[in-house]
């Protein structure tokens, strides 16, 4: 743990109680070989025994992994990751406050609706006793969760093309954010293999697989894509294993180069043109569609750095 090759101490350069400049000179430094460090820190007026050299060495770590913790979570794709998990959670909550309410309204009021509208009609109105107002309360927050489940919508749409152009516009912000949490980052997404984008989300479904319960699942999340969900059954292994290849290629572009690649869009489309194509033709589809989730384009990678 030194700063230079000649053997200087991390420490030497370190002013008294400046953990910044600890961290700085801990990441950064290097030596060409070990030395007695407590030793060569006592020697330099650093600390007064080896005991104090641990403390210190301990504290500047330990500040160290702090500092990069916060500066993982405050990336872009992290905060990404945060916003999708949090609009899950206001329309769970929303739906269960408004199926509450409503049930509860239902027994003090004429003609109430299920669900979130039947919730909002709910919190217009006048409550004439105590446990109509609360009943009343109950459905007014349960509009709010739905109204705040809108707004991070609204936000995830707009940050997501920032933080993964290609991806966003590949597979639309949502779903690029549902990818990019389910792997823990876009980093770590662009570094999957095809097969494995083409599953993300449907993990119960290939354990039973892997255990001789089930088949091997054709697709996770991304059945939701209209790529795959709007393509005729016999068809969706093919458009699934096309739409994988082609968004693990959008986030590795988006990852290494940050930049779009009209290429990658218009590769796609006519992929998945030949596909439907199929249904005009008369085509029964492909017989290995059974087999799940394939390779897909990883032989691209190269191309997208």
């Amino acid at each position: 743990m030194s700063n230079d090759a000649a053997g200087a101490g991390w420490f030497e350069t370190v002013p008294p109680d400046d953990l910044d400049a600890a961290r700085d000179a801990i990441e950064t430094g290097g030596a060409d070989g070990p030395a007695d460090w407590p030793a060569r820190a006592v020697e330099a007026g650093f600390a007064r025994d080896e005991a104090a050299y641990y403390d210190a060495l301990h504290e500047a770590t330990i500040h160290a992994t702090r500092e990069a913790v916060a500066e993982r979570e405050r990336a872009d794709d992290r905060q990404l990751i945060h916003a999708i998990r949090a609009m899950d959670d206001c329309e769970r909550t929303a739906n269960e406050l408004a199926e509450r309410a409503t049930e509860w309204a239902g027994s003090l009021f004429d003609d109430v609706e299920p669900g979130i509208e039947g919730a909002r009609a709910v919190a217009d109105r006048e409550p004439t006793s105590e446990v109509g107002e609360r009943a009343v309360s109950l459905a007014a927050r349960a509009v709010d969760m739905a109204d705040e489940r809108d707004a991070i919508a609204a936000t995830i749409d707009r940050v997501a093309p920032a933080v993964a152009p290609n991806l966003a516009e590949m597979a639309g912000a949502e779903l690029a954010a549902r990818l990019i949490a389910l792997t823990g980052g876009l980093e770590s997404l662009a570094k999957k293999p095809s097969g494995t984008v083409q599953v993300l989300g449907a993990e119960d479904a290939l354990f039973a697989h892997l255990s001789g319960r089930a088949p091997s699942p054709k697709h996770g999340i991304i059945y939701t894509h209209e790529y795959v969900r709007g393509t005729r059954p016999e068809d969706r292994g093919s458009a699934a294993r096309a739409l994988a290849g082609k968004l693990t290629l959008a986030a590795r572009a988006d990852h290494y180069a940050g930049e779009r690649r009209e290429s990658l869009h218009d590769d796609l489309r006519e992929r998945m043109a030949a596909i439907r194509g199929r249904a005009a033709d008369g085509d029964g589809g492909e017989g290995g569609d059974e087999a799940g989730a394939g390779d897909g384009d990883d032989t691209e990678a190269e191309e997208s750095r």
